[in-house]
């Protein structure tokens, strides 16, 4: 009995001592299940997805920067449509006749006193020469206006006015052709050199004619050939944006002839009806100045003739302007005149003096600061709104 009791005890100690030891083993971890294979493409059954990747956790994610926004591109400038250049004189006529009221009142003035005596006739003469008509030509005119009075006896206001007005048209009026020669022939663009001295609106006249070109229905390329000048590439080309036309151009400082060339270039690839070619207006000695308008219009007539060379006056400037038309003059074949800021001077008389100095004709005039302020030179629209109306 003792030894049952005992050997039942060594089996419970035994017992308790092997269970221990499971008792007291680490467990290992448990793999975590592994996701079933997501069915690649082509084979059969039903595409399981993959299970979406936890999220890391708050603080070990960095500071969210907000994406720099991008800049949009400035919008296309919008293309304008000028007014085509027919009859442009004309409606500028008012703002004509008012710049230019003293010289045409004053003479009438005169010319319609109860009495024209000596002095009289003197003061006619200096107001034509202070309107920069030049003596010859002031001269001319009186002595011309002495003869008819005395032949007509009685003057009215009416015969006083055709007097005035056919000696000034015997003045300004030219056989020459005013037309600026700027369509295109033999398959290639005509083209204008524009030339001048730095301030005279020599770059805003190249602008300005883009205008009346594009107006008129012809397609242009510009040239920024002065390159000497940052500004006047930059205004070129601000010019020619507002049309729509093409401007070449290259870094300050470059060839002037090799813009000009490049500008020719384009402009027969692109089959253009006219290149406007813009000049440096540098004046310091005529012998600089001639190498560097020379060099242009023969690098460009390697390509094609320049069909016009317009030298560009400031009307304000009187004898100054005469005396730089002559230097110009020497150096390329002047083909017409450009007289700007016509607007703020009554001395229109310029017209007459310039023609009769350079023998070519006075072919644009520039009439205000508007955009469409230049027009073709129209003598009898300028005579008229100088002199007013008949009935005024």
């Amino acid at each position: 009995m003792d030894y049952t009791i005992f050997a039942v005890i060594i089996f419970v100690v035994a017992l308790l001592v092997f269970g221990g030891v499971f008792l007291i083993r680490p467990r290992r971890p448990e793999a975590p299940p592994k996701a079933p294979p997501q069915e690649r493409g082509g084979g059969t059954g039903t595409a399981t997805a993959e299970p979406e990747a936890e999220a890391p956790p708050e603080e070990a994610a960095g500071p969210v920067v907000a994406p720099e926004p991008v800049p949009e591109a400035p919008p296309a400038p919008e293309i304008e449509m000028p007014p085509p250049s027919a009859g442009r004189l004309v409606r500028l006529r008012a703002r004509l006749a008012r710049s230019q009221n003293a010289l045409g009142k004053g003479l009438l003035s005169l010319l319609s006193a109860d009495r024209l005596d000596e002095s009289t006739w003197e003061e006619i003469e200096d107001t034509l020469i202070t309107s920069d008509i030049g003596v010859t030509a002031a001269t001319q005119i009186v002595e011309s206006l002495r003869t008819k009075v005395k032949v007509l006896g009685s003057r009215t206001p009416e015969e006083v006015r055709g007097l005035l007005r056919a000696e000034l048209l015997a003045q300004i009026e030219t056989d020459q052709d005013r037309a600026v020669r700027t369509e295109p022939h033999a398959g290639v663009p005509a083209v204008v050199m524009v030339v001048g001295v730095n301030g005279t609106g020599k770059t805003t006249t190249t602008g300005k004619l883009a205008r009346v070109l594009v107006g008129d229905g012809r397609s242009v390329v510009l040239g920024a050939a002065d390159t000497f000048r940052a500004a006047a590439a930059e205004q070129l080309a601000t010019w020619g944006s507002r049309v729509g036309a093409p401007v070449v151009r290259k870094d300050e400082g470059a060839d002037p002839a090799s813009v000009a060339f490049d500008a020719v270039s384009r402009g027969i690839a692109d089959g253009v009806d006219t290149v406007i070619v813009d000049t440096a207006g540098r004046l310091h000695t005529k012998t600089g100045l001639m190498d560097e308008l020379g060099k242009v219009k023969r690098v460009i007539e390697k390509k094609t003739p320049v069909n016009e060379v317009l030298l560009v006056l400031d009307a304000t400037t009187g004898q100054n302007g005469l005396r730089q038309a002559r230097v110009f003059a020497e150096v390329v074949n002047i083909t017409g005149i450009v007289l700007t800021k016509l607007d703020g001077t009554a001395k229109g008389g310029i017209i007459v003096q310039v023609q009769r100095e350079l023998g070519v004709p006075v072919k644009l005039v520039g009439l205000g600061e508007g955009p469409d302020d230049l027009a073709p030179f129209d003598p009898e629209a300028f005579v008229d709104a100088i002199l007013g109306d008949a009935d005024q």
